[in-house]
């Protein structure tokens, strides 16, 4: 295991154009490690950084305390499962899990021990035999795996690994990947566009837009607490509702002017007035997950005071089967609620729903930065 230390790193290409602009981020030995971002945000950038693929333009990468900037691939003691799987075809399982063993000159009998251990960890005994044309993409993704896991490093990294992968294999491979991490408690960093692959899958979380991280934290830390506007949107499926409105004083505190088309009224926010009082009477965004604004039926205790009550009118449904999503108009923009599917809503229908504000979030329609 390796503990990674990033800091201020930066990338800046021959042609001028800047990838990496001063990225900081450290892990512990054993620690999940999700790079997640939209295309061109620099994740994958920084992954070949650590691997030794690309060079650093300024700051240092140190695995374990040691600074591993000019030091080859082949000496950083890592290794990387890619999208691509990069198998060979000709060659069976047994070969490819054990062909970089052969390069480093292991003794036979050490290396029939290594691919049985690997291939009894990631349950493909089975396929040892198989050529890669003969397996599927998830056994294929899992022969990836075990020829990184034959060389016993001090480091994964995956690079996109099941964006190849359809819906129901990648839930299958996440729970493979995160068992594995699991069982050999080994340092991982993860490259994923997928905002629930990094959720489910990773101890801390780096998310990237534009060559910056915009937060760095534990998954739940960024569902609940996003920095600014674009965490807020990035991380949930569905994504944060926004609802832009005026800040107004409301009793002793302060609250947000909403307007549904069916009510009006001023939902109370539970933030500290004294700290935005030089905001009242300003434009604000309340940020707001979709589980936080349900109905009776699902909400835990209707006598709760942050349960607020607000009228609709219901535009689109959408069951799931565990809930239905509700989409409504409010201040003029469309939200999206979770309630229980006994509630029956139908579009065109009014409805009451309940607005839970004790995650609400507060952000600033100038800077985009979180206020409260």
């Amino acid at each position: 295991m390796a503990s990674l230390s990033i800091r201020d790193v930066y990338k800046t290409y021959p042609n001028g154009v800047p990838v990496l602009k001063g990225v900081n981020i450290d892990i512990e030995d054993g620690q999940f490690l999700i790079l997640v971002g939209g295309s061109g945000c620099g994740k994958s950038t920084l992954l070949n950084m650590i691997a030794g693929l690309e060079t650093v333009t300024r700051g240092d990468i140190m695995i374990d305390g040691k600074t591993v900037n000019n030091l080859s691939p082949k000496d950083r003691d890592i290794a990387m499962v890619f999208q691509s799987y990069a198998l060979y075809p000709s060659m069976s399982v047994r070969d490819n899990i054990s062909f970089g063993l052969n390069i480093r000159k292991v003794p036979k009998d050490e290396q029939k021990k290594i691919v049985d251990r690997v291939s009894e960890t990631l349950q493909i005994g089975h396929l040892l035999d198989r050529k890669p044309g003969q397996l599927s993409g998830g056994q294929r993704q899992r022969v990836a795996m075990g020829r990184a896991l034959a060389r016993d490093p001090v480091m994964f990294l995956f690079d996109e690994p099941l964006s190849n992968l359809d819906a129901k294999l990648r839930i299958e491979m996440r729970s493979e990947i995160k068992l594995l991490h699991q069982r050999l408690g080994t340092t991982i960093v993860y490259v994923t566009h997928d905002q629930i692959e990094a959720m489910t899958l990773g101890d801390r979380i780096a998310v990237m837009k534009d060559g910056i991280v915009q937060q760095f934290g534990a998954p739940q830390e960024i569902y609940d607490s996003p920095s600014n506007l674009f965490v807020a949107g990035f991380i949930g499926a569905p994504p944060m509702n926004f609802i832009a409105g005026k800040l107004v004083e409301s009793g002793s505190g302060v609250g947000l002017q909403l307007d549904t088309g069916v009510a009006q009224k001023v939902l109370n926010l539970p933030f500290d007035a004294g700290r935005l009082r030089g905001k009242v009477g300003q434009d604000v965004i309340l940020g707001l997950r979709p589980e936080r604004i349900t109905d009776s039926r699902s909400a835990h205790d209707v006598s709760d005071a942050s349960l607020q009550p607000v009228d609709v009118r219901v535009d689109v449904i959408e069951p799931t089967g565990p809930d239905t999503l509700v989409f409504a108009q409010v201040n003029g923009k469309r939200i999206v609620s979770r309630v229980h599917p006994a509630s029956n809503p139908q579009p065109t229908s009014n409805m009451t729903l309940l607005f839970d504000v004790s995650k609400a979030v507060l952000f600033d329609p100038q800077t985009e930065e979180r206020l409260a």
